[in-house]
């Protein structure tokens, strides 16, 4: 199964890739984890749960090492599209200064580039749906990847790749 699913993730790859984005502009960083990576990155989600005390990260470090792939998506380098909106906050997009102090993540983000990311995880988890493969869309495994530098980017979101009987990113 894990060749099948680090297919599955490549296929995800380029649903994210050729998603939709603002002003046809990408800032959207892909990687795929496999075998060593896929565990390391789980035990790092130990270590940062039990050092922040931060709740589930155990948890889903367990789906993690039980995933043959992981696919990583990040919003990378994401200037503001211009539209001055206000969706970030701010009424003009030039005020929009990017905070590098972040805790997890890294913000304010333009909203529309937000969105972006998120029609790319869309897009990639549509693909997983069409092979059947599990996965879930997950907080922690970017914020952990994030801090380890795994993937470059200011918002990062993970979605591992598993195939069982019944889906261990929801039966949990």
């Amino acid at each position: 199964m894990d060749k099948i699913l680090l297919n599955v993730a490549e296929m995800m790859a380029l649903s994210a890739k050729t998603a939709p984005k603002t002003k046809g502009e990408d800032y959207i960083a892909i990687k795929i984890l496999e075998g060593q990576e896929v565990k390391n990155l789980a035990d790092k989600m130990e270590e940062y749960g039990t050092i922040t005390g931060k709740p589930n990260y155990d948890r889903d470090a367990r789906g993690v090492k039980k995933s043959s792939a992981v696919l990583l998506l990040a919003l990378n380098k994401a200037q503001p599209a211009g539209l001055n909106c206000g969706a970030c906050g701010y009424s003009r997009c030039d005020q929009l200064k990017l905070n590098t102090d972040g805790n997890e993540f890294d913000g304010p983000i333009c909203a529309w580039r937000l969105v972006d990311l998120g029609i790319a995880l869309g897009s990639a988890v549509k693909t997983a749906s069409l092979f059947n493969a599990d996965n879930r869309i997950m907080y922690r495994i970017g914020a952990v990847a994030r801090r380890e530098g795994i993937i470059e980017g200011e918002v990062i979101i993970g979605v591992p790749l598993a195939a069982a009987g019944k889906n261990i990113f929801f039966d949990r």
